[in-house]
């Protein structure tokens, strides 16, 4: 079996970290083991669809071929809860094969065979129980015209008909299609058990365990048979990926005439092949140089048609979205590979460092950040981490796995060091986990990914949620089906234009506490800036102030809810200092900060406590002009005093309150279906209401 030239499939790198080789990660809520998975049509029921309209067989029907009539008599053995073979066939010299036996799986008795010369001869049970059913065809030919007609037929079976869930296991039926034939290969040849084969297989096809249209011994016996091809193809795919890669590598060569800016690089192996490339768009360099200070550097995914590990490298503008900074594939995931992918990098910024880089956990990264980078904060995204702790614990633990989650969710939000190492020492005794290579691999990451020492380092709100799915989305947008490396090119050219992204309107950013400062930070501020910092504005009124020496506060909630912070104010130079380091961490000033500045009447804040990264200045696309913003504040003031209006009317009756309700409701779904578009242009005033 020859392949055909395969499509560049992406896929979760799904070797642990910890360099055991048999140890494998399987991602918590993934519903795809690839991104191409989403075009992977489900095939499992095809063939019990097309006998929805079988009818059973009778004598004198006819069919133009016997596989007709075999195909015909197969479907409908399916759908009746059997299967059938092929069984004796007559010729003769005028009219060829002229006669065709098809019968029950379970038609005639095992003959029995010559034992072999073995201590222990395995015994196998035949399920051959003479079952009478069967299909007799016979051939004629009318009018020069070759036909087959049934000649005897009988639906009477002696053993039980099995169900629709049992008979779909049967070796008749128990077919692996060309499509997936291919991407069991692909699979084997980068290494994947054949377990992990027919799991990723139900994922990609949306199947539950054990659904698939065959069983995981059609799968071994496949790889077996097919090694020899395997190997013959081999040839066939290198050559195609050498092709591939020169494609990108012209592709690239070509980018200045459409982008000036463009940058790229490479590297040949002893042969002169090309072995690694990396590029950015003049458009990221630029991006660089308002939001450079903290990248994030995704290895998340590899191309297992030609064995190259990706890596995105990734920024976070002052929307909080995830910006395009750079691409790069590997060879393979050598220290030299990711130390040239970093240095390269560097190379396209202009020499520029950022000030925090974040990862996944991979020890060789790690290492490469710190001689590369060495003056760069190296931080773990936490979400990475947390996506590991069930692959790696939930077996061992059993039921004691929730409690363990509860508490090394505790663990990650301590803020202080020495509790940290106090609570980790408490966690792994209780758990039994002093000799776990996972658990030693956590522990050596620490300063990398526990709060307690990262806090202090300048995140941007890089680790939240929300940056996360923005980054899912980028990558679901560059890694689906492509036929070639160049196609993979071109899509992430598209994903790569800041000019390609959704313009966004000026989203109301409405006032919550009326105080000076939220009304100063309104005009500076991007609207996903502004709400973090409001947020703070709003909860630092829950906090109360206790005055110490020398211009410092203790900071704490009514309620006690959390620990006190300590907050320095000098007005001297208009600087504030609060031990939470929520500053530092994100650029946004954190609720006791504003507490104290608050008390001490500062009614705008310091320019300074302002980071060109969260200005509106800073957007990379042009948001509406001043103009739409002031008639969005009309428009929100109108909408406001009419909504108050209808609130204090429909509140005097329970009557006018649902009818209310209900036209509200009405509205709301009639407003959400209406087409985005920008007519604040055309309008000058708000009708009076």
């Amino acid at each position: 079996m020859a392949l055909k030239p395969p499509n560049t499939i992406w896929i979760r790198r799904q070797q642990c970290p910890c360099g055991d080789w048999k140890c494998y990660i399987k991602y918590e809520g993934d519903d795809q083991a690839s991104v191409s998975s989403q075009h992977v049509k489900t095939e499992t029921a095809a063939s019990s669809s097309s006998s929805e309209a079988v009818f059973t067989p009778y004598v004198g029907q006819i069919f133009s071929t016997d596989d007709d009539a075999f195909e015909y008599y197969s479907n409908f053995a399916r759908k009746n809860g059997f299967s059938i073979r092929k069984a004796r066939s007559t010729e003769s010299q005028n009219l060829g094969i002229y006669r065709r036996d098809f019968v029950c799986y379970r038609s005639g008795f095992n003959q029995p065979r010559k034992k072999a010369n073995v201590e222990h001869p395995r015994e196998r049970k035949s399920v051959r129980c003479g079952c009478d059913a069967k299909l007799y065809l016979t051939k004629e030919i009318v009018d020069g015209v070759t036909q087959w007609y049934v000649s005897q037929f009988s639906n009477v079976h002696n053993h039980e008909l099995l169900e629709d869930d049992q008979v779909r296991l049967l070796p008749a039926y128990r077919k692996i299609q060309e499509a997936d034939q291919e991407r069991i290969l692909l699979l084997s040849k980068a290494g994947f058990p054949v377990n992990r084969i027919v799991k990723v297989l139900e994922l990609e096809k949306g199947v539950q365990p054990k659904q698939l249209p065959f069983i995981e011994k059609d799968v071994r016996n496949f790889v077996r048979t097919c090694k020899k091809t395997v190997q013959e193809n081999d040839a066939l795919l290198n050559e195609k990926r050498e092709n591939d890669m020169l494609e990108l590598l012209e592709a690239c060569k070509g980018m200045p005439e459409r982008d000036p800016g463009f940058i790229y690089d490479y590297t040949t192996d002893e042969n002169e092949k090309l072995e690694n490339i990396a590029w950015s768009y003049g458009s990221s360099v630029r991006a660089f140089g308002v939001f450079g200070d903290v990248v994030c550097f995704d290895t998340t995914y590899r191309s297992i048609t030609y064995g190259l590990l990706l890596g995105v490298w990734f920024g976070i503008d002052n929307h909080g979205r995830a910006i395009f900074l750079g691409c790069v594939l590997l060879q393979d995931e050598s220290s030299h590979s990711l130390s040239w992918a970093l240095q390269s990098f560097v190379r396209f910024m202009g020499g520029r460092h950022p000030q925090t880089v974040l990862t996944d956990i991979d020890p060789g990264l790690r290492d490469a950040i710190a001689r590369e980078l060495p003056n760069t904060k190296h931080v773990i995204c936490i979400w990475h981490v947390l996506s590991k702790i069930s692959n790696w614990f939930s077996l061992p633990l059993g039921s004691q796995y929730a409690d363990f989650k509860a508490d090394f969710d505790m663990l990650c939000h301590l803020e202080n060091s020495e509790d940290f190492e106090h609570q980790w020492n408490l966690i792994i005794t209780r758990y039994g986990f002093v000799s776990d290579k996972h658990i030693a691999l956590l522990y050596s990451c620490r300063p990398s990914w526990s709060l307690s020492y990262i806090r202090s380092y300048f995140l941007a709100r890089m680790m939240t949620a929300e940056f996360s799915k923005s980054l899912e989305s980028f990558c679901k947008r560059i890694l689906s089906v492509q036929t070639s490396l160049l196609a993979f090119f071109e899509q992430v050219c598209v994903a790569a234009n800041f000019g390609n992204q959704i313009r966004e309107g000026m989203q109301y950013m409405y006032i919550k506490t009326c105080t000076p400062v939220e009304e100063h930070a309104r005009s500076i501020l991007t609207p996903y800036a502004f709400n973090v910092l409001q947020h703070e504005i709003v909860l630092s009124m829950q906090y109360g102030t206790t005055e110490m020496a020398n211009g410092s506060y203790l900071v704490r909630h009514y309620k006690k809810m959390d620990g006190e912070s300590l907050v320095i104010w000098i007005p001297d130079d208009e600087q504030i200092h609060c031990s939470c380091k929520e500053f530092e961490h994100s650029g946004i000033l954190c609720r006791h900060s504003l507490r104290v500045l608050i008390l001490k009447n500062i009614f705008q804040l310091p320019d300074k406590y302002f980071l060109l990264r969260w200005r509106l200045e800073s957007s990379l696309v042009p948001l509406d002009d001043q103009n739409s913003v002031s008639f969005t504040d009309e428009c929100s003031q109108a909408f406001h005093s009419l909504a108050a209006t209808l609130l204090t009317e429909s509140l005097i009756t329970k009557e006018r309150f649902n009818y209310v309700h209900k036209e509200l409701t009405g509205l709301v779904e009639n407003v959400r279906s209406m087409p985005v578009i920008d007519e604040y242009a055309s309008n000058n005033n708000v009708s009076e209401l």
